[in-house]
């Protein structure tokens, strides 16, 4: 079976559904020589965080996020944009260790890179959350803490990316209606 070449810089491939511009099914647009469009096996569902207290780390990145905790159970919490999309989900772990960034002898094994208009606005509303800050201020972006210790980055918005809070509060990815506590 012959390989196919890499998907060339000008092409466009997005969530499987364009190839060269085109809208396309499963099959692919004609240049399968090019690139080859995917469905992939599955299809992710959640990222899952394990820690001490999944009630306190879900609240945290509810507030962090602006989404919703959608499912909850002792031993099991979900938040995510609606209670039918994929999001982050939390599971208690006993003797919990959490990562110490930057040691590698406990490294971070991933973290979240959070947009926000204005990382200097952010970070006390962060902080108040139960964050805790990891790097000096001094950089663009700020390492932080989440309660449970895991790292995540605050990241200015890319000039490409639409703002994540308008004016008035309101998310402008979710449609309409105020934000958290809005």
């Amino acid at each position: 079976m012959a390989r196919a070449a890499p998907v060339q810089a000008t092409e466009r491939l997005w969530h499987g559904r364009l190839c060269h511009g085109k809208a396309v099914a499963r099959k692919g647009c004609g240049a399968e020589r090019l690139c080859t469009v995917s469905t992939g096996i599955g299809r992710l569902h959640h990222l899952v965080l394990d820690c001490p207290d999944p009630d306190v780390l879900a609240r945290f990145y509810s507030e962090l996020l602006g989404w919703p905790i959608t499912w909850q159970q002792p031993d099991w919490v979900v938040v995510a944009r609606t209670d039918r999309s994929s999001g982050l989900a939390f599971q208690p772990v006993a003797g919990y260790r959490a990562p110490d960034w930057p040691d590698p002898s406990r490294p971070q094994q991933m973290h979240f890179d959070v947009m926000v208009d204005d990382v200097d606005e952010a970070e006390p509303l962060v902080l108040a959350l139960g964050a805790r800050r990891l790097t000096a201020a001094e950089s663009v972006w700020r390492v932080f803490a989440d309660p449970a210790g895991h790292p995540f980055c605050l990241i200015p918005r890319p000039s490409w990316a639409p703002p994540v809070r308008a004016p008035d509060g309101s998310d402008p990815a979710a449609g309409s209606g105020p934000g958290p506590g809005g």
